[in-house]
């Protein structure tokens, strides 16, 4: 018997034009994600959209509907290169339509002039002046995500617990709207997902947001793990010895189909159903 396909879109997903990040084509990720039967992809490349042609026609091909965005960098403190984890907080952004896209192009522009070659920098005031959003009002051009583990949320979260991060969603909230914001949740595996996701869910709760699954995507499917470890040591430039302690336990960042991301997240009904409908 079949099994039934379970409604998904990946929202968080970087292909190899997240240079040494990211270790998989466009098309790549784009054909899996079409033979997943994903009801959406968005391809959240590191502070640019230099994949987004190849993903576009990619995507095309494979009759699969699309989501343009980026991951941004937000008072980065150095380059990416040359360290095992660099200093930065990271926010992604998902254009809505032709005037989303345009103004995230600008975003990235303007990050790219402000800061240096290797590490461009954005304020979040100012990101929320780019996206049209007052205080207090919707700033419906984009979707915001909280991010991976260097998200403004999740670093509070990790670092100073739940009060630290409520007061770091409420400046989202205040900055890009309630309607704007979902916090993304993520589960590779790691003996700290489940507790971090129950935090997480809880804060969207209170807060009145939406909590959306994800997996944070580097690679389209567990193969390319061992290329993604070489280029995270080229990248740190650090032997893979050297680089163990900072790479992840098991290759858990590609992309899943809706029935696995199901099983994955029944603890938190709707998480799943919440991202297919934000794609």
């Amino acid at each position: 018997m079949q099994s039934q396909t379970v409604p998904y879109a990946e929202l968080h997903c970087h292909s190899n034009f997240s240079f040494l990040d990211g270790a998989s084509d466009p098309a790549e990720l784009a054909a899996e994600a079409s033979r997943l039967e994903l009801s959406a992809l968005a391809l959240t490349d590191h502070n640019g959209l230099y994949g987004a042609v190849r993903f576009a026609e990619a995507a095309r091909r494979c009759d699969l509907p699309t989501v343009f965005g980026s991951e941004l960098s937000l008072e980065a403190a150095g380059a990416r290169t040359g360290q095992p984890d660099p200093v930065a907080t990271h926010l992604v952004v998902l254009a809505d339509g032709a005037d989303g896209y345009a103004r995230l192009a600008t975003a990235i522009t303007e990050s790219q002039m402000t800061g240096e070659k290797g590490y461009p920098r954005l304020s979040l005031d100012r990101l929320a002046a780019l996206a049209g959003s007052r205080p207090g009002t919707l700033g419906g051009c984009w979707v915001i995500l909280t991010g991976c583990r260097k998200g403004p949320v999740n670093k509070a979260l990790e670092v100073d617990g739940p009060t630290a991060a409520r007061r770091a969603l409420d400046q989202l909230v205040d900055r890009f709207g309630r309607d704007q914001v979902v916090v993304e949740l993520w589960d590779h595996g790691h003996p700290l997902d489940g507790e971090r996701n129950a935090a997480l869910t809880r804060l969207a709760a209170s807060v009145g947001v939406t909590a959306a699954a994800t997996n944070n995507v580097h690679y389209h499917r567990p193969s390319r793990r061992r290329l993604a470890t070489v280029m995270a040591a080229v990248r740190a430039r650090r032997s893979l010895d050297e680089l163990d302690g900072w790479l992840p336990a098991a290759a858990g960042a590609y992309l899943r189909s809706g029935a696995e991301q199901a099983r994955r997240f029944s603890r938190w009904p709707g998480v799943v159903e919440a991202a297919a409908e934000i794609g």
